[in-house]
C-alpha cells in the first residue's frame, strides 16, 4: 500500500501539469480551424515546425520551414512584429513552439487545428 502513494502522487502531478499546459497554451495561442487559416495564413509569417523530411513529403504552399528541433537557433528568422501562423502533424509540436514563441515575446499566434494531416487546401512536394 505504501507503495502506491508515490505512483498516485506522480499520476495528479503529471494530470495537474497536462490540465496546466492545456489552458495556459489555450491563452497563449490561437487555434483556428482550415478556414480560419486560409483566411489569415497569406498575412502573416507561415512556419511548418515539422523536422525537413515531413516537410519535404509535403506541405502548405508558401511555408517556411523551421523545426521545433531548431527553433532556439533559427528563432531570429521570425518577426516579432508580425502575425505567426504555425502547423506540425497533429498540433502537439506547433503549440510547444507557440509557448516557445511566447516566451521569447511573440504575442500574435496562430496554430493550425488538427495540423497538417487536417489540411485540405494545396500542397507543394519537393522531388
Amino acid at each position: 500500500m505504501n507503495s502506491l502513494y508515490p505512483l498516485l502522487i506522480i499520476i495528479v502531478a503529471v494530470i495537474i501539469y497536462s490540465v496546466f499546459t492545456f489552458f495556459y497554451q489555450k491563452r497563449i495561442v490561437k487555434t483556428v480551424t482550415e478556414e480560419e487559416f486560409r483566411a489569415g495564413y497569406r498575412k502573416a509569417q507561415l512556419i511548418d515546425v515539422r523536422e525537413a523530411n515531413e516537410f519535404e513529403g509535403g506541405h502548405i504552399l508558401g511555408a517556411r520551414n523551421i523545426p521545433m528541433s531548431q527553433m532556439k537557433m533559427r528563432m531570429k528568422e521570425i518577426r516579432s512584429d508580425m502575425p505567426v501562423y504555425l502547423y506540425c502533424q497533429s498540433g502537439m509540436r506547433s503549440g510547444r513552439a507557440a509557448q516557445f514563441l511566447h516566451r521569447k515575446g511573440y504575442r500574435e499566434l496562430t496554430q493550425l487545428q488538427g495540423g497538417f494531416k487536417k489540411w485540405s487546401g494545396k500542397v507543394k512536394t519537393k522531388k
